[in-house]
């Protein structure tokens, strides 16, 4: 079997900072013949920090990914190099890319990876709890599939890892309300805006979350630690 020249990088890009980008990842950026990437304006201004210029960038995300897959695999088979992209953080991790991935190693392309920063380990680097378990399940559902993933939690269902996730501010309050009606007042960190000029860190119970973030307007990229089930739970 004739190997193939192709080659998909995935590429971490900072979560806010952009000192926080890896001197392999723009390396990657710099030989790539072709970037895919979630916004390509959002790309195009990284690229220009990274003194970058003349790259074809190509939009990538959950809107298009499926009509992508065919351009994607007549480049590789051409012999392209590819560097995949998310806005922030690293692909595939609540960001499009898994089925270009897949497709990739079906085919017999080599895929390696350029690893970057990670809201979801940045957070609970931050939090002060031990990281050696943990369920991270992204963005949480709305309304009643919320409140019924809640009470998975509640009843154990994930064990006793940690549970992080992605929350939209203008929900924040009402998650937060929710944990504390169905799964009790456990300890909790709320990162906001890691890395970024307004970073914010909480750490405390769920009841004192509420109470901080009652009378204020919140805003920004949030992610959250919540403390995993002890014996006093059961």
């Amino acid at each position: 079997m004739t190997e193939k020249k192709g080659k998909l990088w995935i590429v971490g890009t900072p979560i806010g900072n952009l000192d926080d980008m890896t001197i392999r990842g723009k390396r990657v950026f710099e030989e790539a013949d072709l970037i895919l990437a979630e916004d390509t304006r959002r790309m195009r201004s990284l690229l220009s920090s990274l003194g970058i210029e003349n790259k074809d960038v190509v939009s990538l995300n959950m809107h298009n990914e499926e009509e992508r897959l065919s351009f994607i695999i007549r480049k590789l088979d051409e012999g392209a190099k590819i560097a995949l992209s998310s806005d922030a953080g690293m692909p595939v991790i609540s960001d499009p890319g898994a089925k270009i991935i897949r497709i990739c190693r079906d085919r017999g392309f080599e895929v390696d990876v350029s690893p970057g920063p990670s809201a979801v380990t940045s957070a609970i680097a931050i939090s002060g709890f031990p990281g050696s378990h943990f369920t991270f399940l992204g963005f949480l559902p709305r309304g009643k599939n919320r409140r019924r993933l809640l009470r998975k939690i509640s009843r154990g269902s994930y064990g006793e890892s940690l549970i992080v996730f992605f929350e939209s501010p203008f929900r924040l309050m009402e998650t937060l309300r929710e944990i504390l009606e169905i799964i009790g007042d456990r300890e909790i960190f709320i990162g906001r805006e890691l890395t970024k000029l307004f970073q914010e860190s909480f750490f405390g119970c769920v009841s004192d979350a509420i109470q901080k973030f009652a009378f204020s307007e919140v805003k920004g990229e949030i992610t959250v630690v919540l403390s995993g089930r002890d014996e006093e739970d059961v």
